[in-house]
């Protein structure tokens, strides 16, 4: 890996501190260790709401824009690029360019000089991609970006699709992706989600310390952590929580939709968001773990890395079916309509075993985040090396 040590990385991903941990998150606190990275939050992709909550978040993006790069780590830094998400108006496009250069490259002289690469693992700033006078673009694809809730569908896809024809390698973590990018680009690689497998291996650990406010809850507890977006199918969650009075549904994580359907049933347990590292010891409570999402476009391209967190768990798994949890039928339990969903969760109440337990815990167990920082960085040091 000495290649890539001769360079820094600017990395444009989502919010550095945002509620839900995500592969962006995991990769870059890897290079970190490896090359100086300076973090570039692009937040922008969706227009912003007339809420408290996102006129508080602009202010504050804004403000962090015009301050020096923070030191977070040892040769780890953040920096805010923020992109004006009203595209639709004809000098947005240009503005978030010009301004986005003028910013990147103002935080890059403040960490060092050197050679650089640029690393997206959003689609939104592609205007900036080669215009940082990098040596090498990669853009690490997760979703299909254009599908989220709130997003426009049209300008989304067209910045996705750009940054992926401009990019030097293309790495797709959703195998439902990658053959629309390889008619895009030629370097595409298939990169799946790692997971840490010693951090919520913990759920299943008899020593691990539940969290506190599980302990006295009504048994069994059907769990779920993660974000509750407009994603979620809040009709079967409120029609399971009608059938199964007497079981505890609990959601850790934070809300983005409406949950006010979930708040009035008296068996749901909205615990919120939690830290990263303590959720083992709220999944330590889960007798069966559940992704309840509405099968969507959004849906049938992800790549959840929610699944390969419950595997590690050990934890019973009920799912809808979508072309990723079908290749793990064997793991966990798949349904399509609300009554399959119910007796998949009673099966899965009744017939675990401690085999099953450590077959789920053993699928995942070798494809640590590690494993899969060294499989993109040893691509990358090919495409280098041939440049």
């Amino acid at each position: 890996m000495s290649k890539i040590q001769d360079y820094s990385v600017v990395y444009f991903g989502n919010d550095w501190f945002a509620e839900n941990r995500t592969s962006s998150h995991h990769i870059a606190r890897r290079l970190a260790q490896l090359v100086p990275v300076l973090y570039v939050e692009t937040p922008g992709i969706r227009a912003p709401q007339a809420t408290g909550r996102d006129l508080r978040k602009i202010w504050r993006k804004i403000r962090a824009a015009f301050e020096p790069p923070r030191k977070i780590g040892e040769q780890f830094y953040l920096a805010t690029t923020p992109q004006i998400p009203f595209r639709k108006l004809p000098f947005v496009s240009a503005l978030n360019q010009r301004l986005g250069v003028y910013l990147t490259r103002r935080a890059m002289r403040r960490v060092g000089a050197g050679r650089w690469i640029s690393w997206f693992v959003v689609p939104h700033p592609e205007a900036l991609a080669r215009h940082m006078g990098e040596a090498l673009t990669v853009y690490y694809c997760i979703d299909d970006y254009s599908a989220f809730p709130g997003m426009d569908v049209a300008r989304i896809q067209a910045a996705d699709d750009r940054l992926s024809k401009r990019a030097d390698v293309l790495f797709v973590a959703s195998p439902a992706l990658v053959d629309a990018k390889r008619k895009l680009n030629t370097n595409v690689y298939f990169s799946p989600h790692g997971v840490d497998f010693d951090l919520f291996s913990r759920a299943s650990d008899p020593a691990t310390e539940p969290a506190p406010e599980t302990r006295s809850l009504p048994r069994p507890v059907i769990g779920y952590f993660g974000v509750l977006g407009d994603w979620i199918d809040y009709d079967l969650l409120v029609w399971l929580s009608h059938q199964r009075p007497q079981w505890t549904f609990m959601f850790v994580g934070y809300t983005s939709g409406d949950v006010t359907p979930l708040r009035e049933c008296p068996n749901v347990v909205l615990a919120g968001a939690k830290p990263y590292e303590e959720l083992p010891r709220w999944a330590h409570a889960f007798d069966v773990a559940i992704y309840p999402n509405r099968l969507t476009r959004q849906t049938k391209h992800a790549n959840p890395l929610k699944i390969r967190e419950y595997l590690a768990t050990g934890k019973p798994i009920v799912s809808i079916t979508t072309p990723v949890t079908i290749q793990f039928k064997d793991l966990i339990l798949l349904a399509d309509t609300k009554e399959d969903y119910l007796a998949a969760i009673e099966c899965a109440l009744n017939e675990d075993t401690p085999e099953r337990r450590s077959a789920r815990m053993n699928a995942v167990a070798a494809t640590s985040w590690d494993a899969r920082f060294r499989e993109t960085v040893e691509t990358v040091e090919k495409i280098l090396t041939a440049s």
